[in-house]
Formats: structure tokens, C-alpha cells, sequence
């Protein structure tokens, strides 16, 4: 595994999925390669208006349509290079040498899943063409891609900044456990501050592992700052990532059968849904 895979496309986003990616792969020497996909279009073909040729229409008509399309499809390939070509250039203004780029047919997810074995992270947006203007929208290829690919992914709000701290939510589970090791072992977070924050809760088993996630991460060289809150889990760590300015989020999505990888947790896509900064989802 040695790429930052980054989804580039005609959206308001790519702008930062592109520094997002630049970002990384400078924190992790991995090269870059910029992909995009032309998804399938609804075609203006003969099979949408066989009910029509029933009636009259002109095949000239339907000629014409077909030759549209056509013309449509070469737009969109033309204009796919030149975003990629963006990309790459952007890239290589920052310094950066080891870059590749990729344009292909096909279902943006199938892609990613196809290019997995050579991902060390994927980039994506947090919303695609379809919600050009509403940076608030969550496009719903992010969840199918979060089931189905077991690459960590950072999704990609409108903007982008270097982060310079991030928080972590912990629940004393397994899956908090293997973030904080993937987190220490991944090195992408290495020296940014780390809001370890936990919801309240009476167990003393929790408390202990809690403080243990704590310690693991001073000794790896983390700063660390811990905090206990209390109420609703979702509302509670968005207020804390508002009051204390936090950069970036981090957070696990591991599962154990084909059930709990098709159903993400309740609170996991609220957090996705409400964050406004990049989310990274570690796997």
C-alpha cells in the first residue's frame, strides 16, 4: 500500500480534496494519484422513447439525441483531464514528484474498491457534483464507501488548513483501542496535538482504560489533552470540537461480521453528517 488515492471531480470540494492530499502525502512520503470517474449518465437514447416511436416520432429525432450524447460524453472526458491535469499541477507546486492520474467509466465506490491494494489512504469529498453549493450536504456514496473499502479515508469538507490538533472520541471498546494504535502506527497525526475526549460514564473499568489510551499516547510522543463531558454523544463531542477549535477529527469503523459493516453506527454517521472539518476514518 503506497498511494494517497484523492477523488478529483467537478465539485467545490476538489480544491481541498486536492491540498488535503498534498498534506498528507508530504506527512507520509506516499505519492499521489488523482482519479476521477465518469459516472453513468441517463441517456437520451432510443430505449427512453420506444413508447414515442409508437407514436410518430422521428427517427431523425432520435439520431440527433444519440449524437448528443455522444458530444456529452467527449465534453465530460475532456473536462475530467483538465481537472486531473489541475491536480497534478497544484501537486507538483508543492513540491511533490511521485504523482499519477487516473480517469475511468464506471461507479466512483467500484473504482476506490478496485484500486484498494494499492491505497494507503483515500481523500474524498464530503458531498459531489450533485450538491454543488450546499457544503452541508453528505453525499451518499460516503457511507456505501465506508462499508465496502478497508483503507482509512479522510473525508474532505469545503477548505482546507493544516491542522495542528485533533480529537479523538473514546469508549473504552475494542474499536477505540485500535484507532489509538492505528493512530500511533500511521503516523499522519504525528505531532499535532490530541484532544482525547470521553462521555462520562460510572464504569471504573473505563475510567482505567481511558487514562491507559492516555498514557500510550504521551509515551508515543503525543501531546495530549484529556477531557471528560457529559450528555448526549454526538452534540456533546461536536460542542467540545467548537469550543476548543479542533482541526481535524479522527475516528474508527471497524467491524467484526458482514451485519455490523452494513449498518455504521447511529452515532458514527451523525458525527460524519455534522462535522465541518476534515474527519478522518481509520480502518
Amino acid at each position: 500500500m503506497n498511494k494517497i488515492i484523492a477523488c478529483i471531480d467537478g465539485s467545490a470540494l476538489a480544491k481541498a480534496v486536492c491540498e488535503t492530499a498534498i498534506w498528507a502525502s508530504n506527512r507520509l512520503s506516499n505519492g499521489i494519484l488523482f482519479l476521477h470517474t465518469i459516472e453513468k449518465q441517463q441517456q437520451h437514447g432510443a430505449d427512453d422513447l420506444t413508447g414515442s416511436i409508437g407514436l410518430g416520432a422521428r427517427s431523425a429525432l432520435l439520431n440527433k439525441m444519440a449524437e448528443l450524447d455522444e458530444q456529452r460524453g467527449k465534453i465530460e472526458i475532456q473536462l475530467g483531464n483538465d481537472m486531473l491535469d489541475a491536480a497534478v499541477n497544484r501537486a507538483n507546486s508543492a513540491g511533490l514528484t511521485d504523482i499519477e492520474h487516473k480517469q475511468q467509466h464506471g461507479d466512483f465506490v467500484d473504482a476506490l474498491v478496485a484500486l484498494e491494494a494499492d491505497a494507503r489512504l483515500m481523500v474524498v469529498g464530503r458531498s459531489g457534483d450533485g450538491h454543488q453549493g450546499d457544503f452541508k450536504a453528505l453525499g451518499y456514496h460516503i457511507e456505501t464507501l465506508i462499508r465496502q473499502v478497508h483503507t482509512s479515508i479522510i473525508i474532505a469538507p469545503k477548505g482546507f488548513t493544516e491542522p495542528t490538533n485533533f480529537m479523538l472520541a473514546y469508549d473504552g471498546r475494542e474499536t477505540a483501542d485500535k484507532v489509538v494504535k492505528r493512530i500511533i502506527q500511521g503516523g499522519l497525526l504525528k505531532g499535532l496535538t490530541c484532544h482525547l475526549v470521553t462521555i462520562k460514564n460510572s464504569e471504573d473499568a473505563h475510567k482505567e482504560k481511558f487514562e491507559q489510551a492516555q498514557e500510550l499516547l504521551k509515551q508515543e510522543g503525543f501531546k495530549v489533552i484529556s477531557s471528560y463531558i457529559e450528555g448526549d454523544i454526538s452534540s456533546s463531542l461536536m460542542n467540545y470540537k467548537k469550543e476548543h477549535d479542533i482541526q481535524l477529527v479522527a475516528m474508527g469503523a471497524f467491524s467484526h461480521s458482514k451485519v455490523r459493516s452494513f449498518f455504521l453506527g447511529s452515532n458514527t454517521m451523525r458525527m460524519i453528517e455534522n462535522c465541518r472539518v476534515p474527519l478522518i476514518v481509520l480502518r
